[in-house]
């Protein structure tokens, strides 16, 4: 692992309504990660209250990780969704990133971690939406970790750009 103040990933796992697409930020917190750690905790927006990633009620992950939803909750199953199912993926994908050595000793204790997540208001399966966000979690923190895409990997695609909501024509 390379030696950054910051690293960032991006992982995104599932079909349809259930995918999970997480945007992620992570390194000590003396530095960006910490920084944009506390600036998003410290600044709620109209339909995006960023909260801490808890294993379960009163015992955070570690390290420190912030939830912030990129959809504005919607109805009782996206919030469900979102602060449940969503929320216990990523919870398991930082714990065992911790517990497995993948995340760096120093990590647990003096690092922290921003995702960024998506949840379709759409979604329909709970245990979907946990699997997808457990799966898109682990692979951001991965890549982050790994400094991927690897340019390589950018050379291989650029010429067949797209995404699961548009692909170019020719």
């Amino acid at each position: 692992m390379k030696k950054l103040d910051l690293y960032i990933g991006e992982g995104f796992e599932g079909p349809g309504v259930n995918a999970a697409h997480i945007n992620i930020l992570l390194g000590p917190r003396n530095g960006p990660a910490g920084q944009a750690f506390a600036g998003s905790l410290a600044s709620p927006s109209q339909g995006h209250c960023p909260f801490m990633v808890i294993a379960q009620p009163n015992i955070p992950v570690k390290p420190m990780t912030l939830y912030v939803n990129k959809a504005e909750i919607n109805g009782d199953l996206h919030a469900n969704a979102t602060w449940g199912a969503s929320q216990a993926g990523i919870a398991k994908a930082v714990t065992e990133a911790l517990l497995d050595g993948t995340l760096p000793p120093e990590a647990e204790d003096e690092w922290a971690i921003v995702t960024a997540n998506w949840v379709n208001p759409s979604c329909d399966d709970l245990d979907a939406v946990y699997l997808n966000n457990y799966n898109a979690c682990r692979t951001a923190i991965r890549a982050a970790l790994s400094c991927r895409p690897e340019r390589a990997q950018l050379a291989d695609v650029v010429n067949a750009i797209a995404n699961p909501f548009y692909t170019p024509k020719a």
